[in-house]
C-alpha cells in the first residue's frame, strides 16, 4: 500500500500473508462485505475476463464465494476523511435545500 493517496485498492491475498506484510500506518485493510461492492467486483472482474479472455479471472469468477473471502479492501485513511467530509457536506446541502 506504499504510496496510495488516494482511490481504493483491492487485494488478492491467496497466501495470508498481505495483512501482515502492508504498512498500515496509512491505510486500513478491510474485508469487502457490502453487497452493492461485492456486485460491483465480480462485475468489475467479469469485464475485464470479457475483454481480456483472461484466464485467471474466469478461475476467480468460477470459485467467487472463495476469493471474496481473500479479497481484502485497501483504504487510505486520508482518502476516508476526504469521502466523509464530501457525504457530510451533500448531507448538509440536501438538508438546507428543502
Amino acid at each position: 500500500a506504499a504510496g496510495m493517496s488516494g482511490g481504493i485498492a483491492y487485494v488478492l491475498d491467496e497466501n495470508g500473508r498481505f495483512r501482515s506484510n502492508c504498512n498500515s500506518e496509512m491505510v486500513d485493510l478491510e474485508k469487502v462485505d457490502d453487497p452493492e461492492e461485492i456486485r460491483w467486483l465480480r462485475k468489475f472482474i467479469e469485464r475485464h475476463r470479457n475483454y481480456t479472455g483472461s484466464e485467471r479471472a474466469k478461475r476467480l469468477l468460477e470459485k467467487w464465494d472463495d476469493v471474496l473471502g481473500q479479497i481484502v479492501k485497501v483504504m487510505p485513511i486520508e482518502y476516508r476523511a476526504v469521502l466523509e467530509k464530501m457525504k457530510n457536506s451533500n448531507n448538509r446541502q440536501l438538508g438546507n435545500s428543502s
